[in-house]
C-alpha cells in the first residue's frame, strides 16, 4: 500500500514539474522539427528554402494587393531617374509614418495577443489548458523552429490509433488562431471534441513563441508547421485539413495556397481583406496612412490567397459576427443584419474565380440576396422559391467534369484535386438555370452559425467541406 501512494505521489509532482517546465521554461526545450530537415531528408514535393532564401522568408502575394498590375519599367535616361528619385524623397515621410503606426499601434491592435500584458493575465488560463490538453489528450508540445529563427509552440493531439467510428482520427486539422487566440484556449476545441486529430500552434509573439506577429513571420511559421505535419507527424497531404479562425484565415490560405495537395480548408468568421475592417475602426482623416499601412505591413489578402487553392473550401459566417462586419460601429449586431460581413464577400470571390459563367450577372445577384436571408428558414424558402435542384445541379456538374476530362486528357485535365479550376459550366444554360446552379453552390460552400464572432464553435458544427464526389457505380 505504501509503494502504491509514493508511486502516486511521485506521478503528481512529476505533473507540476512537468506543467511547469512547460510554462516557464520553453526556451530550454530541444527542437524537434527545423524548417531544413525536409531538404536535409532529402523528401517532400516542397523542399525546404535555401539558406539565402531563408532570410527573406517564404512566398507571399505582394503584387495585386499593393496595385502593381505588372513589373516595374526600367527608368530610361537622367530625367527619369531623377524623376524616381524625386517620387522616393516625396513618399519617405510617408513610409516613415507608416512604419511608425505600424510597429506601435498597428501591431497592438492587428494581434493584441502578442501584448505582454494580455499573456501574463492569461497565463492562468493557458496554463491550464495545457494540462488539460495533457492530460485528457495526451496532447505532445514541440518546439518548431521557422526559416527566420522563430521558435514556434505547437501542440499535437493524435487519433489515428482510436479513428473513432467515422474514421476522423486519421484526419489532421491544423487549427490557425485568432488575433487574440492561443492553442491552448482557442479554435482548436471544436475539431478536437469532434473526434479529428488537432495540430495547434501559436502566432509569432504569443505565449512562448518567439519573434513578431507581423504576415511574413506568420506564414514563416505556417510553413514549418505544415512540413512538420506532412514530414514528422507523417500525415498524408489528402488527409490534412487547415482550419483557420478570424484573421486565422490568412495564414490557413496561405498554407493551402503554397501546399494545394492539402486535403480541404475551412475558414470560420473570417474575411476578405484586412482594409474595409481597418478603416471602419480608424479616424476617417487616417485614410490613406491606414491604407498604405495595411498594404505594406499587414496585407492580410485572405480572399486572393483562397482563390488560389483547388481543394474543397467551407465558409463558416457567424449571423451576430460583430467584428468582421462593416455594417457600422462595433456592437452585437441584431440577428437577421448580414449585409455587412465581410464573409459575404469571401464567398462571392470564391464563386467568381471558380464558376465564372455562373456567376455573371444573374448568379451573383442571387447569390447576393441570399446572403441577406436570416435563418434557415428563410434560406430555405428563398431556395424553394426558385425551384433548386439538388440532383439536377449534381448531375450537371459532374456531365460537365467528364466531359472537360475526355476532351483534355486526364493527364491534362487533373490537379491535386480534380479538374482545375475556373470550371466555365453554365455558359449554355438559361438565366434561370443558372440561377439555380449559383444557389446550390452557394449553399454547398458556405454554412451560417448562429454565434457571435468569438463564441466557441459547437463540435457538431465543425465538418469537412462538400466535395464533388464521382457517380455512384450501380
Amino acid at each position: 500500500m505504501c509503494v502504491v501512494c509514493f508511486v502516486r505521489a511521485l506521478v503528481h509532482v512529476f505533473k507540476i514539474y512537468l506543467t511547469a517546465h512547460y510554462t516557464y521554461n520553453f526556451r530550454g526545450w530541444p527542437v524537434a522539427f527545423r524548417w531544413d530537415d525536409v531538404r536535409a531528408a532529402g523528401g517532400g514535393s516542397h523542399g525546404a528554402l535555401t539558406c539565402a532564401a531563408a532570410a527573406a522568408g517564404v512566398w507571399l502575394l505582394r503584387g495585386a494587393a499593393l496595385g502593381e498590375d505588372g513589373p516595374a519599367r526600367p527608368p530610361r535616361g537622367a530625367r527619369n531617374q531623377a524623376q524616381c528619385l524625386l517620387r522616393q524623397i516625396r513618399e519617405l515621410p510617408g513610409q516613415l509614418a507608416s512604419y511608425a503606426l505600424a510597429h506601435s499601434l498597428g501591431r497592438w491592435l492587428v494581434y493584441p495577443g502578442s501584448m505582454f500584458l494580455m499573456t501574463r493575465a492569461l497565463l492562468p488560463l493557458l496554463q491550464q489548458g495545457q494540462e488539460r490538453l495533457v492530460e485528457r489528450y495526451q496532447g505532445r508540445r514541440a518546439k518548431l523552429v521557422a526559416c527566420d529563427g522563430n521558435e514556434i509552440d505547437t501542440m499535437f493531439m493524435d487519433r489515428r490509433q482510436k479513428p473513432g467510428s467515422h474514421g476522423r482520427g486519421r484526419h489532421l486539422v491544423i487549427c490557425c488562431e485568432g488575433n487574440a487566440g492561443f492553442y491552448e484556449m482557442g479554435c482548436l476545441a471544436a475539431p478536437l471534441e469532434a473526434g479529428y486529430s488537432v495540430l495547434g500552434w501559436n502566432h509569432p509573439g504569443f505565449g512562448s513563441s518567439t519573434g513578431a506577429p507581423f504576415p511574413q513571420h506568420d506564414a514563416n511559421a505556417m510553413d514549418v508547421v505544415v512540413k512538420y505535419a506532412l514530414h514528422r507527424l507523417h500525415f498524408p497531404p489528402a488527409h490534412v485539413v487547415v482550419y483557420g479562425w478570424s484573421i486565422g484565415g490568412f495564414t490557413a490560405t496561405w498554407a493551402t495556397m503554397t501546399y494545394p495537395e492539402l486535403g480541404a480548408l475551412v475558414l470560420d468568421a473570417t474575411f476578405d481583406d484586412l482594409v474595409p475592417l481597418a478603416l471602419k475602426v480608424m479616424p476617417h482623416s487616417w485614410k490613406g496612412l491606414v491604407v498604405r499601412t495595411v498594404r505594406e505591413h499587414f496585407n492580410l489578402n485572405v480572399a486572393e490567397q483562397l482563390c488560389l487553392y483547388p481543394g474543397p473550401v467551407l465558409l463558416l459566417r457567424r449571423t451576430q459576427d460583430e467584428v468582421v462586419s462593416t455594417s457600422g460601429p462595433l456592437r452585437p449586431l441584431p440577428a437577421g443584419d448580414l449585409e455587412g460581413n465581410r464573409g459575404n464577400e469571401l464567398l462571392l470571390r470564391l464563386l467568381q474565380h471558380r464558376y465564372p459563367a455562373v456567376m455573371a450577372c444573374e448568379g451573383r445577384a442571387v447569390v447576393t440576396r441570399w446572403l441577406r436571408a436570416g435563418g434557415q428558414a428563410q434560406e430555405a424558402a428563398f431556395c424553394a422559391r426558385h425551384r433548386v435542384d439538388d440532383e439536377r445541379c449534381l448531375a450537371l456538374l459532374r456531365s460537365y467534369r467528364a466531359r472537360r476530362e475526355q476532351e483534355q486528357g486526364a493527364e491534362d485535365a487533373w490537379g491535386p484535386h480534380g479538374l482545375a479550376f475556373p470550371w466555365l459550366v453554365g455558359q449554355d444554360l438559361s438565366p434561370r438555370r443558372r440561377r439555380q446552379l449559383a444557389l446550390f453552390l452557394a449553399r454547398k460552400h458556405l454554412k451560417n452559425v448562429e454565434a457571435t464572432h468569438c463564441c466557441p464553435l459547437e463540435p457538431e458544427e465543425f465538418q469537412l467541406p462538400w466535395r464533388l464526389e464521382p457517380v455512384p457505380l450501380q
